[in-house]
């Protein structure tokens, strides 16, 4: 994989220009995107930035992103063509910061469940995850060092853990969503793919201007509760090993580890995530729906059509649920720094008839906490096994810097 940090280093030191850097992503896609199907499609000639903290950066952007000079599809044929006038508040965002868009990145239609053509890298018989499909396997594949994605479930994290990359999903409204195609605005979040989570820290630093989220000099241990999400079942082996590993390799590196148990209002929270989910989605796609209901992918499509009788006292009920959670989660703040627990049940399925199952996210996208995905263990067939690092709303910086040290406590391993 391709490290932002050491690309900034090579470019400020003039081993290696900024031009040259985006020469070798762009090479990269053309050897590799062929077999992985990352890209829904690329830009022409893009050239480096010549100032800017991401110059020399290349960019995958997931294609419900709007961008004003190449077209936004969503993954649907409903939208084939559609070509924004603006870029969304993010794009704008990373151009200022020096970055340069080279292509849009697969996703699965409308940010759901219907599965996009993307292959794993690390295993092409097994799914990539979603609906960041392609931005995590780009990354993964060493084509470039960030994408963006988006969470309304794990879309973020569960893409990022099969496919052995760095990623955060930030606290709620920290990156904004204007430009972005919304499925639930109460979910709906923007994150970042990197090599490594110091790469996922320049980055969002550099995105929003925010040099706090930098301090990942000097690292102290962490106090990590162990959660392992009990009223969402049982993880494979796989999983269950990926969280002991990291665990046990955090306390050996100095940090406190205790089993923690969550306040029985964060497992109501989690049984309620689809309603809100589902009727706000109603409402986000309301013209799809109606308008091209046979065109609407087949797995979405029959979940709309299954939540239908959803009713606004059902949601105001799970949103009410939702609030108590959310207080109750920052007093389990109040003893530790962050939580340790599963970013996925296991490994990626095998086949694309699946992109997984977010069971291990959905709560947390609900309480709008920062989540890293921190890559080190390697299941059997070369899958990678990642764990989620939670802190508390705001946070984000915290996140990042125990996420760090948990990523160093895996290395030697």
């Amino acid at each position: 994989m391709i490290s932002i940090v050491d690309l900034q280093r090579r470019i400020d030191s003039g081993e290696l220009s900024a031009d040259e850097a985006i020469a070798q992503s762009l090479e990269a896609i053309n050897d590799q995107d062929g077999m992985i199907g990352a890209f829904v499609c690329r830009a022409e000639a893009p050239r480096a930035q010549s100032a800017g903290r991401l110059r020399g950066i290349a960019v995958g952007i997931k294609d419900i992103i709007d961008t004003s000079d190449l077209p936004t599809e969503m993954g649907s044929p409903i939208y084939r063509g559609f070509q924004p006038r603006a870029d969304a508040a993010v794009v704008m965002m990373l151009k200022r910061a020096g970055a340069t868009i080279v292509g849009k990145t697969s996703t699965t239609a409308f940010a759901s469940l219907d599965p996009s053509p993307t292959l794993n890298p690390r295993n092409p018989n097994h799914t990539p995850g979603g609906s960041s499909s392609g931005s995590a396997a780009a990354v993964a594949a060493g084509m470039i060092p960030l994408a963006l994605g988006t969470q309304t479930g794990g879309s973020v994290i569960r893409p990022a853990s099969f496919c052995g990359v760095a990623a955060i999903k930030p606290s709620f409204h920290l990156v904004p969503k204007v430009g972005v195609k919304c499925y639930s605005w109460t979910l709906d979040t923007l994150g970042l793919f990197a090599a490594g989570v110091k790469d996922l820290a320049l980055a969002l630093s550099a995105i929003t201007n925010r040099s706090e989220l930098l301090t990942l000099a000097t690292v102290k241990a962490p106090r990590i509760g162990l959660v392992t999400q009990s009223f969402a079942g049982a993880p494979d082996e796989a999983g269950a090993e990926a969280l002991r590993i990291a665990a046990g390799a955090a306390e050996r590196a100095g940090a406190s580890v205790r089993e923690l148990g969550l306040p029985e209002i964060v497992a109501e929270a989690w049984r309620i995530q689809p309603i809100v989910q589902e009727f706000e989605a109603h409402q986000a796609l309301a013209w799809e729906y109606r308008t091209h209901h046979e065109a609407m992918p087949p797995i979405l499509r029959a979940k709309l059509d299954e939540t239908v009788g959803l009713t606004p006292a059902d949601y105001d009920a799970a949103r009410e649920i939702a609030g108590r959670a959310r207080e109750a989660l920052a007093q389990v703040f109040e003893g530790i720094d962050i939580l340790l627990t599963l970013s996925a049940p296991g490994a990626a399925p095998k086949g694309l008839a699946s992109t997984g199952d977010a069971r291990f996210n959905r709560v947390w996208t609900l309480m709008g906490v920062p989540c890293v995905n921190v890559p080190g263990y390697v299941a059997e067939g070369g899958l990678p096994v990642g764990v989620q690092i939670i802190a508390r709303h705001g946070d984000d910086a915290g996140a990042m810097a125990s996420a760090r040290f948990v990523e160093e406590a895996l290395r030697p391993l």
